[in-house]
């Protein structure tokens, strides 16, 4: 059993009386919208959340959400806004930001992009201006982009938009931020990628030393968010610097193993890398946002990201960031963290053991990728079936997928939800046990990649056992919406 929660964390009477009268007040306004406030307080607690990018936070991280901090405009940086009358977000955001480096062991902090893309636009664009840009103002002797003449600014824009990207392909488990056409940073780089060695599903660092050798990118981007294993940060600054790159890692999936000191030495990417990114949310536990780490060397360019990218910081956001860092910085975070891991391993056994397939064999982190395509499935059809019993997952893509990215060969799933419930290993060993269960009761509908066909009596038995798991592990305790 995990032993990182404690009643007054995640329940208790002056909870319970605050979430009550907060969904009273907008009940008075909108009823539709406290009902479905209320409604999904009450569908996550009846669901085996394994989704790995989804977490529990706390009552005092979402308080801080709700709050006339929301009506600040803040565009600028702690004593330097645009706006007056703005002390208050200063010492909100200065909080947060302190927090930030504390956790992290990081030279600087800027904690207002809005989400994991928003902090990625920030880091690309900190990077462009330090590499790309100043080195041009300095050429023209001028101190900003406006002061510039045409001719100059025509061939800074050129030099901006001319440059490379070198990161995990999303078939291996890399994001569609790290470069890929559909988003935007696809169509401001010119991007390549690395993958994972065939037989192993494992990062080739030999591989990606000759891609970057060849392509020569000014940025070498790690992290993931469906590889299941540790990247080696250190090998990865090392072929960043022969190659003259910049390494940005994005450690929005695991960056609460690394504030939870679960991921150290090599595998530390505030350690190696000039500038790291995350989101808030995830394994981190804390409010949907966004956050920049960087070397003193990139601080100054991180902390234009508003207006540069940004729009005005979301203070009220802030302030529940700067909450959910003070949290993680308490020893019972690493306790949770570990456990996180534990119970990944747990799962993943579990399922190794009743036959199915794992991309890599098997995990070092929060997730597990299972290749469904063993029991005849799509991820869609797996996904869909596991939801109707009462399970949580999303659909993912693996290695050299056949299905491509919508219905996909995979399923992701994760442990930080349920180990901030407070499951142990033995409850995650029984959570593979209905994985299997559902997914061997399930099969296609004929050619379709979308539709299956579900025994309804495994669906129900399922589901009921899924209640049961939960029904000692109950979510926000003591917070009654009724």
């Amino acid at each position: 059993m995990a032993e990182s929660l404690t009643p007054h964390t995640f329940g208790s009477p002056a909870a319970d009386t605050a979430f009550r009268s907060a969904l009273d007040v907008v009940r008075a306004v909108e009823p539709r919208i406290a009902a479905a406030i209320g409604s999904e307080i009450e569908d996550q607690r009846a669901s085996l959340k394994l989704i790995a990018s989804e977490n529990y936070a706390s009552p005092a991280v979402l308080l801080a959400m709700g709050n006339w901090l929301s009506d600040k405009y803040a565009e600028g940086t702690p004593g330097r806004r645009f706006y007056a009358g703005c002390r208050n977000v200063d010492t909100v955001e200065s909080l947060a930001a302190e927090h930030a480096r504390e956790l992290f062991g990081a030279e600087h902090a800027y904690v207002q992009p809005h989400s994991g893309i928003d902090a990625n636009l920030v880091a690309f664009w900190a990077v462009l201006s330090q590499r790309v840009e100043s080195p041009a103002l300095r050429r023209a002797g001028v101190r900003n982009v406006n002061d510039l003449t045409e001719q100059d600014w025509a061939e800074l824009r050129r030099e901006l938009g001319n440059q490379r990207m070198l990161g995990m392909s999303l078939d291996a488990g890399g994001h569609l931020t790290h470069g890929f056409r559909p988003n935007i940073s696809g169509k401001m780089f010119d991007q390549r990628s690395y993958g994972t060695d065939p037989a192993t599903g494992l990062v080739d660092y030999d591989e990606v030393r000759r891609i970057a050798l060849e392509f020569k990118p000014l940025i070498l981007v790690a992290g993931y968010s469906a590889y299941p294993r540790l990247v080696n940060f250190r090998r990865m600054r090392e072929i960043a610097d022969e190659v003259g790159a910049t390494l940005m890692v994005d450690m929005a999936h695991f960056a609460g193993l690394v504030a939870g000191k679960v991921l150290t030495g090599d595998f530390d990417p505030v350690a190696h890398a000039q500038i790291v990114t995350t989101t808030t949310h995830k394994s981190l536990r804390g409010p949907r946002g966004g956050m920049v780490l960087c070397t003193s060397e990139l601080a100054e360019h991180v902390d234009r990201g508003c207006p540069l990218v940004l729009g005005g910081p979301l203070s009220h956001v802030m302030a529940a960031k700067a909450v959910a860092f003070a949290e993680a910085r308490r020893p019972e975070f690493q306790v949770y963290a570990r456990q996180v891991v534990d119970n990944a391993h747990a799962l993943a056994e579990g399922l190794l053991r009743r036959g199915a397939r794992l991309v890599t064999g098997g995990t070092d982190n929060h997730l597990v990728l299972a290749d469904v395509s063993s029991y005849g499935l799509t991820g869609r059809q797996a996904e869909a079936a596991l939801l109707d019993s009462g399970i949580v997952t999303n659909r993912n893509a693996v290695p050299q997928d056949p299905n491509g990215a919508w219905y996909t060969s995979g399923v992701r799933l994760g442990t930080p939800a349920l180990t901030t419930r407070g499951l142990g290993t033995a409850e995650l060993d029984e959570a593979a046990d209905l994985i299997h269960t559902v997914l061997s009761a399930t099969s296609a509908a004929g050619s379709s990649k979308a539709q299956y066909v579900l025994d309804e009596a495994v669906r129900d038995a399922v589901a009921k056992r899924a209640v049961d798991l939960l029904a000692g592990h109950p979510l926000y305790p003591g917070i009654t919406l009724g």
